[in-house]
């Protein structure tokens, strides 16, 4: 196993293929809208970086849930609800070929509205966006179902402090739990993106609500998960439609029994067209057991469906999807063949021909359950 290692400051540099004469790629931010933003035919595989398990003052890093890329700054999300609630500041870069360097330089806390450390169990953190209209972050959490912390969409600035929590829907909540209702433990807000308009952010869940649907399993299911959008001044949701999971990958294997599929994140990158990643996991797999894509989605005619308090029952048009991209197809070109943890996922810097990037990035669990790496993956985006 990897074993975590201790240092006042954390420093990542490793340079792969690197020399002044081919690291010809542009750092310059690529704007979210951009002028090309709104074509996506395909995408192509760069390179895969393992980010070492390693300390920052004395504390691991790791769970590394959503990343984003925003002024040439790149910044990662820890999924912990164990203190310190925390970010992370990383130098990223890469060419047409290769990672050139990946340094994780930087760890932040965030905290409450008057300074203070966030308690254990408060938040789940799950995915980080910063506004650079507003010069803020925003973060995704799950909360604890179980343990009646609701899920949460919170906006706090670049020292940390909290400045406003969006008003979730009343289904969103703990609270609204019963045998027949209400969001599942672990499957709740995981995936945030900025409006392409500006004008708000969008969450996704990664489950079902009880009341519209199972979770998905092995055999074809109707499972839809609502993505909501909320009004950055008024703070609350004003649109919201559903998106149909697909099924679970493959069974679990060598006498377990764990399976699931979820939306793990998603992107806006032209008005009502989304990027949204699916990860599918099956228990028992020596690789890993992810199965993991990334789907164009289309939800211009889909329907608004913020009134309807039971998908299941009600008739509605789901927004459509169309398969950007199988990890499958490169699994064999990633470290012991293995697709990870895949939760992150942001827009990258331009290359020197001008071509847009996208990036993804896994959470390890702090290898709770078994050995996983902190996996970086760049594609090249062609329109």
């Amino acid at each position: 196993m990897l074993k975590p290692i201790s240092s006042y400051f954390l420093i990542i540099l490793l340079f792969i293929n690197c020399s002044s004469s081919n690291n010809n790629d542009s750092n310059t931010d690529n704007p979210s809208p951009v002028v090309d933003s709104n074509t996506i035919s395909s995408i192509e595989f760069i390179d895969e970086f393992v980010i070492p398990n390693q300390e920052i003052e004395g504390v691991p890093i790791g769970g590394f849930s959503g990343i984003d890329y925003k002024n040439g700054k790149w910044y990662i999300i820890c999924d912990t609800s164990n203190p310190p609630i925390r970010y992370y500041e990383a130098d990223i870069s890469y060419d047409s070929n290769a990672f050139q360097n990946v340094a994780i330089t930087k760890m932040s806390e965030i905290k409450d509205a008057d300074g203070n450390a966030l308690a254990a169990g408060i938040v789940d953190p799950e995915s980080i966006r910063f506004d650079r209209s507003s010069g803020t972050f925003l973060y995704s959490s799950e909360g604890s179902i179980n343990f009646d912390v609701d899920p949460a969409l919170i906006e706090f600035s670049t020292q940390g402090n909290q400045i406003k929590s969006y008003t979730l829907p009343d289904n969103f909540k703990a609270n609204s739990v019963d045998d027949l209702s209400g969001p599942r433990h672990n499957g709740v807000l995981e995936g945030l993106a900025l409006s392409f308009d500006n004008k708000g952010y969008w969450v996704s869940f990664e489950l079902p609500l009880i009341e519209d649907g199972p979770e998905p399993t092995t055999t074809d299911t109707e499972s839809p998960v609502r993505i909501t959008f909320f009004n950055k001044a008024s703070a609350v949701a004003e649109r919201q439609f559903a998106y149909e999971l697909d099924p679970v990958a493959k069974e679990a294997a060598l006498g377990t029994s764990f399976e699931v599929n979820g939306l793990v994140e998603i992107l806006e990158y032209d008005e009502n067209q989304f990027l949204a990643m699916e990860r599918s996991f099956s228990s028992g797999y020596i690789n890993g057991g992810n199965t993991v894509k990334i789907y164009k989605v289309d939800a211009t005619n889909a329907t608004n469906t913020l009134s309807i308090d039971k998908l299941s029952d009600a008739t509605y048009t789901k927004a459509t999807k169309t398969l950007l991209f199988n990890f499958e197809t490169i699994r064999s070109q990633l470290t012991s063949s293995t697709v990870d943890n895949l939760e992150g996922i942001t827009f990258g810097p331009k290359l020197a021909d001008g071509s847009r990037t996208l990036v993804v990035i896994s959470d390890n669990n702090f290898n709770s359950f078994l050995l996983q790496f902190n996996q970086l993956i760049a594609f090249k985006i062609i329109p």
